[in-house]
């Protein structure tokens, strides 16, 4: 039987900073592009891990939108949902990255390509019986049609048997904070698994303390919080247990998508049926690796990467 992973959402090309601290308002050099948008991330490292993968999204019909098909095409993620369109272009995201380790984005989405996803476009007969559908904040925060699109995915998919895991990757630049939980709790409450920062639980729940945050999010119905702690490694809460796991040393490059490369390695440690400190060594091995390389996807490792870097980590 095969394992099928879905996601639905953001797609886009990245143009950042060639040097950190270089604020985007004033001229200077970039470099790219590189295919990215968190679902994008998120669902190539899933195929380079060698698990099926579908997508739905969109892309204008342009070089941009090329450059990210011929990427999935590359890596094994089945294109046959991503619509191509002649009415908008690619969405691209500029970002500069700070020496304190923040970044800043300026998006041209909501009436981009990536953001022209709506509920007709979820397809029954191409979701039911995924064993996962994965869905990204920042595909919701999008727009209001985005939103209701991945709302009906998750109901076809639970309906089907599947699970849904909940990467909430809060934008300021996208979302209030005052609109979080008004949009993620009703895919929160049908969530089996959620990837939350610290911050970002604070900003969901409105504890300060992490662990009475995680409590909290346990209460919706969740099965496991796994904890992206970025450099210090991770933390899966389930209802019974509380397991630290220390990161991976590597020099870093370029940090975007490693929080979606460690969903990733996390949900491939679930199907393998790996306990829950190994689903999350696995994972952090693949967030660790993923910030090796210059461009969001470039870093995604595959398996066989993946276990060579254990034997030796």
């Amino acid at each position: 039987m095969k394992i099928t992973v879905g996601c639905i959402g953001d797609l886009l090309v990245e143009i950042m900073r060639k040097k950190v601290d270089e604020p985007l308002g004033e001229p200077g050099v970039f470099v790219g592009p590189y295919p990215s948008g968190a679902s994008g991330i998120f669902i190539d490292a899933i195929a380079r891990l060698g698990l099926e993968a579908r997508f739905i999204g969109a892309v204008g019909n342009d070089d941009f939108g090329g450059l990210i098909i011929k990427r999935f095409k590359q890596d094994g993620v089945d294109t046959s949902h991503i619509r191509v369109l002649n009415s908008d272009t690619t969405g691209v995201a500029f970002v500069t990255y700070m020496s304190d380790g923040s970044r800043k984005f300026i998006y041209h989405l909501s009436k981009a390509a990536t953001g022209q996803i709506f509920p007709e476009d979820i397809d029954p007969a191409y979701i039911s019986g995924l064993n996962y559908l994965h869905i990204v904040g920042s595909t919701m925060s999008i727009n209001e049609h985005s939103a209701k699109a991945c709302m009906k995915a998750i109901d076809i998919v639970k309906e089907s048997g599947g699970k849904i895991s909940f990467d909430p990757n809060f934008r300021p630049e996208l979302i209030s904070q005052d609109e979080v939980q008004k949009l993620f709790n009703p895919i929160m409450s049908k969530s089996d698994i959620i990837f939350p920062t610290d911050e970002e639980m604070k900003v969901l729940t409105g504890e300060e303390d992490i662990k009475e945050a995680c409590f909290k999010l346990l209460d919706f119905g969740i099965s496991i919080v796994a904890v992206k702690k970025g450099k210090e490694g991770s933390i899966v809460f389930t209802k019974d247990d509380e397991i630290e796991v220390p990161s991976f040393k590597v020099e870093e490059v370029d940090p975007t998508g490693a929080g979606d490369c460690y969903c990733a390695g996390f949900l491939f440690g679930m199907i393998k049926s790996m306990d829950l400190k190994e689903t999350a060594r696995f994972a952090n091995a693949v967030g660790a690796l993923a910030v090796t390389r210059k461009g969001p996807m470039e870093g995604a490792p595959t398996l066989e990467a993946v276990e060579k870097f254990l034997k030796t980590a």
